[in-house]
């Protein structure tokens, strides 16, 4: 667990460097593009440094805002609370993390946060009104062993990196739409603005698309390691295995999901997407056949 936890540390502080390479190189080039001269380099380090730092320390409250959850209570979400205060002590957190609840038919959770000293665990009302105990356990457990493998850095991360990639295509798209980009002759001959130049809009172009496969295949991969150590926290895998089924199964579609967010949830929130019997390049999740068979073949 120790060496997964560091694993996922590492593989955090490098997206982030990428991050904040990619997204200078992408601001660079709009802003040399609008003929802002010597003020571009300076501009775009201070946007990727800026929009590193946020995405860091607000990643969580920023996805808690955009489902419109609200922290729940121990007398409206008295078994929810009581499983939690039950897993605290056989997950190792260091601290509980703080509960919140969307109100929404469809059973489904995630977990975010920068630490386990810093996580949320956020379930739908779908969720508690559909699962019986053992099964809202198998769920919340699942949650935690993300916090607990620092999964929830790792997702928001590439997450928030995917989102503002798109955000600054759409504004480049824009911006040409309207005629905005100048011919800034006296820069582009200088041979090291030109390669930035070309660098920039190479990864303006392809970055949406390599980001997304990157959130996407971290994501699918990580699903398995949260149902086994679930599985750990609770000694019962047939609570997590019946839930995964009533996930799959259940008909409703959360409304306050987005492609954005979708990879942080337990089970794909896009009812369309989750019939697919095999995982494929494009897949948020692993099946849940899939899923479920590895959890049958750990008892």
């Amino acid at each position: 667990m120790f060496q997964i936890s560091k694993k996922n540390k590492i593989e955090s502080g490098l997206i982030i460097s990428i991050f904040i390479v990619v997204i200078t190189l992408i601001v660079y080039y709009i802003c040399n593009s609008l003929a802002l001269g010597n003020l571009s380099i300076i501009i775009a380090l201070i946007f990727s440094i800026g929009s590193s730092w946020a995405s860091y320390y607000y990643s969580d409250k920023i996805v808690l805002a955009s489902c419109r959850a609200r922290r729940a209570t121990k007398e409206e979400d008295l078994k929810l609370v009581n499983i939690l205060d039950a897993l605290i002590l056989t997950a190792g957190l260091p601290k509980k993390p703080d509960l919140y609840v969307v109100d929404d038919n469809q059973p489904n959770a995630f977990a975010t946060g920068r630490n386990p000293q810093h996580a949320v665990i956020c379930v739908t009302t779908g969720l508690l009104e559909k699962l019986d105990y053992y099964e809202l356990e198998g769920v919340i457990a699942h949650e935690m062993s993300h916090i607990k493998n620092y999964d929830i850095l790792l997702s928001a991360v590439v997450s928030v990196f995917v989102g503002f990639i798109v955000m600054l295509s759409d504004i480049f798209t824009r911006t040409m739409f309207w005629g905005g980009l100048k011919d800034n002759d006296d820069n582009n001959n200088n041979g090291a603005n030109g390669i930035l130049m070309l660098l920039g809009l190479i990864f303006l172009i392809l970055s949406p698309i390599f980001g997304t496969l990157m959130q996407l295949a971290l994501s699918r991969k990580r699903e398995f390691l949260a149902d086994s150590t679930a599985v750990e926290f609770t000694r019962n895998p047939d609570g997590l295995i019946s839930a995964l089924q009533k996930l799959e199964n259940d008909d409703n579609e959360l409304q306050t999901a987005n492609s954005a967010t979708a990879n942080m949830y337990i089970v794909n929130p896009f009812r369309k997407n989750r019939k697919k019997r095999t995982s494929s390049l494009w897949s948020t999740h692993p099946s849940t056949e899939d899923r479920i068979e590895a959890l049958r073949n750990i008892r």
